[in-house]
């Protein structure tokens, strides 16, 4: 399933990237349903910066989600891919068991509005494979994935705000 989600930051394009790939800020991030990230790797090379952390959802799980991972913890790797000489990367997302049965794709992109501003765009794809019942549990859980990207958004618009 496609989708985009855009975020709008009052600070430059070299400010939101820090933060975003910070693993002391994302790992304080208080996500709904969702136990504080592990940081597994936040590594640089040039210019281009990679954090990986493992996340375990904590919440009531949906009956099809229920279905689809049996009577295991529902954990995921997210990892932020970002390289600042281009401003964009990708964002990937994959259910540590069975990650070919429950991930997302997407390209990361921050784009200057003014000298103060910028804008964050996640275009991607979601995708649940399996037979029968992938797409409606597409559309159910990625309004949750994308409900929990909100989230990140605002508290680093929180953070940004502290530190003007």
């Amino acid at each position: 399933m496609k989708f985009e989600t855009e975020h709008h930051f009052d600070a430059p394009v070299e400010r939101v990237a820090d933060l975003m790939l910070d693993p002391q800020f994302e790992a304080s991030v208080q996500l709904p349903d969702v136990a504080l990230p592990e940081v597994l790797a936040a590594e640089s090379q040039g210019t281009v910066t990679t954090l990986r952390m493992r996340y375990e959802y904590t919440g009531s799980l949906d009956p099809i989600a229920r279905r689809i991972i049996g009577a295991t913890k529902l954990t995921w790797i997210q990892e932020a891919r970002f390289d600042r000489a281009t401003n964009s990367g990708t964002l990937s997302i994959a259910a540590e068991v069975n990650p070919k049965q429950l991930n997302a794709h997407a390209t990361l992109t921050l784009s200057p509005n003014g000298d103060d501003a910028c804008a964050r765009l996640l275009a991607g794809d979601f995708v649940v494979k399996v037979p029968i019942i992938g797409g409606a549990a597409e559309r159910r859980i990625l309004p949750g994935v994308l409900a929990r990207l909100d989230v990140e958004a605002d508290a680093l618009r929180a953070r940004l705000g502290d530190t003007v």
